[in-house]
């Protein structure tokens, strides 16, 4: 049985424009039929409360649209969520609204999915702040103004924890602005050494142009695996924070990966960028980050390993700054370009090994990498006969799934893919991810 607890319904409360004190009414409920009664009665305004207690139910609440994308809210605010709501579902439901749409802290195990998201005011659109939510299948769209399309935070002293961003669709931030614009931001920089867990996978990212960073992590012990993001020029960034993981990520066009912090792990993802930079070890204004800094952290033992980087002029290039990237490793990449394919700054302290370089001058020293042609079938795919195959250096078994989602053995083939029958895993399209897909 699934206990919950909604303590008003705020957490339910559908308020289609400004309501006025006479229109709108409180309603006491002290079952959960009654509950369900009175959100199908509800007007503009009201507010639904549930008693005191706790309730069973088989299965969450889920407040829908009758058909996804059908039900249209507009006027100056839209649903809302109470501090103790629970196991409640908010789907299908289209939001041209002015406010926000925020699930605070203090809650628990709520899920928005299959929302159509484009607001009529500036500022975050959608803020996750209550623990185990889960954000799927939506789309967030078409803005110009400063605000991201979906910040995770939590509480002020710590982070929201297992968040789960999935098959979303966040397309055409057009915010011109130099900072502030973008899609996600996971943290912020007073949240970066709150251990979070969340993961955000499988979403579409295209036009994320409104910030440099379209995935913005500032806190710690994340998980960024499975996205693509085409036709932008926001990378994902590891902005502050320590110990997440990037993994089999695609990015087209003029996106890359970019890190700051301690022991993460950069694998398995592709990146083909027509720019001049494909993954970046991000600079270093101080050695490591206190909890409130807004500066820039050296990489410290990261781990950038099993990625596949093609079509740059500079395929992996560290950013410089007083503090050089320290005690990094660069292992086993496929990097193929017209430039220099490696590009540290002096006194960075990186170790190379099993890298193959082609196309452009290495950058890096002659015992970490084999100058030959990769003999790329397709995208990130390996041909029979490439010299990828079985050259893996070194122990990395975190790099253990290709980019294809299947198993390496034996020594790993270099780069994202293992040359395996059956893969056939391709970029995201509008039809994988939102509202209307499976």
């Amino acid at each position: 049985m699934r206990h919950f607890c909604l303590v008003t319904a705020t957490a339910l409360a559908l308020v289609a424009g400004p309501a006025t004190a006479s229109a709108a009414s409180i309603v006491r409920v002290t079952s959960l039929s009654a509950l369900q009664a009175a959100i199908d009665k509800a007007n503009p305004g009201d507010e639904i409360r549930l008693a005191d207690g706790s309730y069973s139910a088989s299965a969450p609440i889920t407040i829908t649209a009758e058909h996804v994308g059908k039900a249209e809210i507009k006027g100056s605010a839209g649903f809302s969520f109470s501090s103790n709501a629970s196991n409640v579902v908010l789907r299908g439901f289209k939001l041209r609204h002015g406010g926000s749409l925020s699930v605070p802290a203090g809650s628990t195990h709520n899920r928005l999915t299959r929302l159509d998201v484009q607001l009529t005011s500036g500022g975050n659109w959608v803020t996750l702040n209550g623990d185990d939510t889960e954000f799927d299948h939506n789309v967030l769209q078409n803005r110009t103004s400063q605000g991201v399309f979906l910040q995770v935070l939590g509480p002020s002293d710590d982070m929201a924890k297992r968040m789960r961003v999935h098959h979303n669709h966040f397309s055409n931030h057009q915010f011109t602005g130099s900072n502030g614009g973008e899609s996600i931001r996971f943290g912020l920089s007073n949240h970066q050494k709150y251990k979070a867990g969340g993961v955000v996978e499988y979403n579409l990212f295209e036009k994320a142009d409104g910030d440099s960073e379209a995935i913005s992590v500032k806190s710690s012990d994340n998980v960024v695996r499975y996205n693509t993001i085409r036709d932008s020029r926001g990378f994902i960034v590891l902005r502050h924070g320590d110990r997440s993981v990037v993994e089999g990520n695609i990015l087209l066009g003029k996106s890359g990966i970019r890190f700051h912090g301690n022991d993460h792990k950069i694998v398995g993802n592709y990146v083909r960028s027509t720019a001049n930079r494909g993954i970046v070890f991000g600079s270093g204004n101080e050695a490591d980050s206190g909890p409130d800094s807004k500066l820039h952290d050296r990489p410290d033992r990261v781990v950038v390993a099993y990625n596949t980087v093609v079509g740059t002029t500079d395929g992996i290039h560290g950013d410089g700054g007083d503090f050089k990237p320290k005690d990094c490793v660069l292992a086993n990449n496929i990097l193929q370009g017209t430039g220099t394919l490696v590009s540290m700054p002096g006194g960075s302290d990186v170790k190379y090994e099993g890298n193959i370089a082609w196309g452009g001058p290495a950058g890096m020293p002659s015992s970490g990498y084999q100058a030959v042609d990769p003999r790329l079938a397709q995208d990130f795919r390996l041909s029979a006969g490439s010299p990828a195959i079985d050259a893996g250096v070194g122990s990395y078994p975190f790099a253990g799934t290709d980019i294809d989602l299947q198993a390496r053995s034996g020594k790993f083939d270099v780069g994202a893919d293992e040359l395996l029958p059956g893969g056939d895993r391709k970029a995201l399209t509008k039809a994988d991810v939102g509202p209307l897909a499976p």
